[in-house]
Parts: structure tokens; C-alpha cells; sequence
């Protein structure tokens, strides 16, 4: 069925037994578990899956290094078996990634590899590699890029990198060839908690984004899982009888990245800064050719869809990475820039403090007119943070109670079965992160034609025909990931893309809009 007509169906639908809110890796993670679980689930998205801060992440499959610096090795531990198990998941978007923290201090490699050590012995048998202690020769050997300058040596350990665009799509499609119901570019307006009486205890407003049209979903339970945007959708939540204002639960942060070539660093070897002269961290991390440098930390208040750096995080990021490495970076080395909002957990109300020390773990509550919300949290631990809340559901009376674990066992769409052959190499770069369905892909219109950057005329048509994207931007930013890795070449492509999706009957390829976008990703564009 297409988008299209499934919107038009909506109120048409019986009272399903879970409406999440939100497309991101927590509300598609909650609506494959719900899924898996027998409960018939509805997912709504205002925008794209991942289409916030979900795709706008480090790309790393992490147990927290810094969190184990603060001592919290429950959450490391959890967050590293978590991590095994996304590998395990969809070994063809999530790979190790190794490491190297380099010391230009005769204290570091002790200091930081008894650290990692301890790293290794709670990753346990989910361990990715062990380890190592290197001299200043073995650390450009793994980092042809580094500052060579008075090193010392380094230490090499490992943890694991995704593509969380892909990832998330991924989820989303596998929830959906369970029986799920998702739908993008439907935006929740309003929820109200019906009379004990009725047959459907919510009732959920929705608006289609292209056409304008509102349609009515009936359901059980609503989970919030808007990421940042949480706020919002609690304040449009009525209950049977009127409460005061909820108070916010996010206290926003936002963390910028840089993208250079990967000249810059040399190798497939991340590169970590634990320490910066001001107490923040750095990553050079590769990926999908390219470098990803970041990340800040900064407390914002308001709540853009399309967040700008400031001046002061590129300069931090720009200035770092010139310290890090062997060649200066410049502004205009740089292909494109993306700013991601964490929804952190906000203290009470009068509280100070920066958003370093605010919780990076997930947070669930439930409102006095019952709608569930969940904040916070990484996307190492998406899968469990989804337990958590059908957990709550259960508790709240909300759900029956029914067996967990699924998610961990169940295949996610395009991953290879348990003992298949290695991945095959493509004539066509990235086609592997389709997985098995690389052959369907190959399959539609255009598979010889290159569009640029990798991507072909057949992708795109199995974007919108198999994957829901309905614009250029959903083509270019998320389903192949060019916007993040070079916008001008992200602009070039945009109008041959567009000209596909009209002919694949998308209603709006919304191509003016995603030109200006690619200006937004340059650093040209003045911030704010």
C-alpha cells in the first residue's frame, strides 16, 4: 500500500494496542519489541525515520569511555553487551572500529591503558579486540595522520561504528514486515485520554504533511519517543480532567561534526582525544571514506529542526584537530557540517549546571493523563531503553504483560543469516549496506546509472519504492548518506534526483528546499 493510501486509511483502522510517537532509534526500537511481542503497533513520525537526532550521531557503537572516567560501570557494562548485540544484528551496517588515543605525555599510556584494560574486562566474552599499549612508531603506523610532534606512544582499543540512518530504516522496515504499521510525514497534534467507558483509552490526532488531511488513530497505550521535541507532545496530551503544564523534562545539548577527506587521518583508525585543554573530547573517526571530526557539548534552549553550529564550536573542533594532527584544517577543507540536539535529562527546575553533567541515561515517565514518555539515552542502548518502556506499559496496566528478548534473536532486514559467506564485492562502492537485498536493488531501473558519490538511478527508485523516502533530502541525507559526507556534491545531485522521484509519483521532491540545506551544511553559511 502506498504512503498515501495508507494515510487515507488511518481512521479506519481498529483501536490498535501501542501508538508510538516518534521515528527515531528509541520509537522504532519500542515498536519492533511491542511487534515482536504480539501487540498490534503503530508508529508515527512528523518528519523522516531518523530524520532529528538519530542520524545526526558519531556513528559510534560505544560502552562510554567517559562514563567509565565517572566511575558508572553498570551503564559501560550494559552499553558494551548492547553493543554486541547490534553488531550481531546487522553485521553489514555495524563493524568494529579500532582506536587509538595517542600520548604526548609519559603518564598517558599507563594512565588511559589501565583505563581501557578495565574497558576489556567488562566487555567480556562481547569483547571486540583487546588492548594495546604502542610505542611512538606503532602510533603512526595506525594513524598515518597523527602529530607526530613529541609523541610519545598511544593506546589501541576498540569499539564499534554504524551508519544510524540505514540502522534506523532498517528498524523500521523489519517492525514493519512483523505487522507494524509505520508512517513518516504524519505529525501527532494532539492526544486526548478518552473516558474509562470507551473502547480505545487515547485518541491520536494526525496530520499528513504533503497533503494537509487529518485522520484520527484510536489506541491502548501512547509511548512519546520524539527525542527532544518531547516537551511538545506532552503539552498537546489532554487528560479526562484539566492538569497544570508538565514540567520539561529536556534540557538540550548540541553536538556539531565536521567532515574533511580522509587524507586528513590516513588508515581505517579512529582517533580520541580523551582531553582537551578546556575538559572536552575529540573524535577523528573514519568513515564511509570520509572523516568525521567532533563532537561539542553545548546547552541550547530552542528547538530547530535544522540546528546551526555556533562560531565558537567550529573554532573548538577546527583549532583541536589542527593540535591532533599532522595537517592544519581549514574552513575550506571542510565538506559538510551537521549539528545533532541531545535530549538530555533536564535537572529541576532552578537547578544549574552545564549539560556535561546532565544524564545521558534514558529517562521514562508517565503523565497523570497516561502518556508514556521516554528521553535521554544513546543509540548503543536503543534496544534495551525499548524494553524498559513496554516494562513500563506493563506496570501501568496499560498492556498485558507478554514475554521480552525477541529483538536480540529476531533478523534485522537485510542482514545475512548466521554462517553466510562474506559479503560479496560490488562493482558498485557501498551497495553492501543493503545486505542481501543489494540483489533487489540491482534489480530496479538504472543499476548502471551513476548519479555521483556512489549512488545509482536503481537506488534511488528502490528508496522510494521499498525504503518510504518521499524527498530529495530523504534520498540524499538518509537513505545515502551524501548530504553528511560532502554537500556540494549532495547540491550537484540533487536535481537528478529529484527528476526520479517524479517519475516514481513522489508528491513533492521539496529540491528548492534541499539545495538550501546543502547551504546549511557548508561552512559558509554565516552561523548563528
Amino acid at each position: 500500500m502506498k504512503r498515501a493510501e495508507l494515510f487515507a486509511s488511518l481512521s479506519r483502522q481498529p483501536v490498535y494496542d501501542l501508538a508510538v510517537v516518534g521515528g527515531g532509534a528509541t520509537g522504532l526500537g519500542v515498536a519492533l519489541d511491542a511487534t515482536l511481542r504480539g501487540f498490534s503497533v503503530i508508529l508515527l513520525e512528523s518528519h523522516d525515520f531518523a530524520g532529528g537526532t538519530s542520524s545526526r550521531s558519531t556513528k559510534l557503537l560505544h560502552g562510554g569511555v567517559r562514563y567509565l572516567a565517572q566511575g558508572n560501570l553498570s551503564l559501560v557494562r550494559e552499553a558494551l553487551a548492547e553493543r554486541a548485540t547490534v553488531l550481531r544484528m546487522a553485521p553489514h551496517l555495524a563493524q568494529p572500529l579500532p582506536f587509538v588515543m595517542p600520548s604526548y605525555q609519559w603518564w598517558q599510556t599507563p594512565f588511559y591503558g589501565i583505563g581501557l584494560k578495565l574497558y576489556d574486562l567488562l566487555s567480556g566474552a562481547a569483547g571486540l579486540g583487546r588492548t594495546e599499549f604502542l610505542n611512538a612508531a606503532r602510533t603512526v603506523i595506525a594513524l598515518p595522520g597523527v602529530n607526530a610532534h613529541r609523541l610519545r606512544g598511544g593506546v589501541k582499543y576498540w569499539d564499534g561504528q554504524f551508519d544510524d540512518a540505514r540502522f534506523a530504516l532498517a528498524l523500521a522496515r523489519t517492525a514493519e514486515a512483523a505487522g507494524a504499521v509505520v508512517l513518516n510525514y504524519a505529525k501527532v497534534t494532539a492526544v486526548r485520554q478518552q473516558a474509562e467507558s470507551t473502547s480505545a483509552r487515547f485518541e491520536v490526532d494526525v496530520c499528513d504533511h504533503f497533503g494537509g488531511e487529518n485522520r484520527t488513530v484510536l489506541a491502548q497505550c501512547v509511548v512519546n519517543a520524539t527525542g527532544v521535541w518531547v516537551d511538545e507532545l506532552r503539552a498537546v496530551t489532554h487528560g479526562r480532567v484539566p492538569q497544570a503544564p508538565p514540567q520539561r523534562m529536556v534540557s538540550p545539548s548540541q553536538g556539531v561534526h565536521v567532515v574533511v577527506d580522509r587524507e586528513f587521518l590516513g588508515g581505517e583508525t579512529a582517533l580520541l582525544v580523551p582531553k582537551t585543554p578546556d575538559g572536552r573530547v575529540l573524535f577523528a573517526v573514519p568513515w564511509l571514506g570520509k572523516v568525521v571530526l567532533g563532537t561539542t557539548d553545548t546547552p541550547r534552549q530552542d528547538l530547530p529542526r535544522e540546528p546551526r553550529a555556533f562560531e565558537e564550536e567550529l573554532d573548538f573542533i577546527l583549532s583541536e584537530a589542527s593540535r591532533a594532527l599532522s595537517r592544519p584544517v581549514r574552513r575550506q577543507d571542510v565538506r559538510s557540517v551537521w549539528v545533532g540536539l541531545r535530549p538530555l535529562v533536564a535537572p529541576p527546575q532552578n537547578a544549574e549546571g552545564s549539560t556535561k553533567t546532565l544524564s545521558r541515561e534514558h529517562t521514562i515517565i508517565t503523565d497523570p493523563n497516561g502518556l508514556i514518555t521516554v528521553t535521554g539515552g544513546k543509540w548503543t542502548t536503543y534496544r534495551a531503553m525499548a524494553e524498559d518502556v513496554l516494562e513500563r506499559c506493563f506496570d501501568e496496566g496499560f498492556l498485558t504483560a507478554r514475554p521480552g528478548g525477541l529483538t536480540e534473536r529476531h533478523a534485522m532486514l537485510g542482514a545475512p543469516g548466521p554462517g553466510a559467506a562474506a559479503a560479496p564485492i560490488y562493482a558498485v562502492p557501498g551497495l553492501h549496506l543493503y545486505g542481501t537485498e543489494a540483489v533487489h536493488v540491482n534489480e530496479c531501473p538504472g543499476a548502471d546509472t551513476q548519479l555521483g558519490m556512489g549512488l545509482t538511478e536503481a537506488m534511488v527508485r528502490f528508496a522510494v519504492r521499498h525504503e518510504h523516502a518521499q524527498t530529495v533530502e530523504d534520498v540524499l541525507a538518509r537513505r545515502w548518506r551524501v548530504l553528511y559526507l560532502d554537500a556540494a556534491a549532495a547540491a550537484a545531485m540533487a536535481p537528478g534526483v529529484a527528476t526520479i522521484l517524479r517519475e516514481e509519483g513522489c508528491p513533492s521532491s521539496q529540491l528548492e528546499e534541499f539545495l538550501g540545506l546543502c547551504q546549511h551544511h557548508t561552512m559558509s553559511t554565516e552561523a548563528i
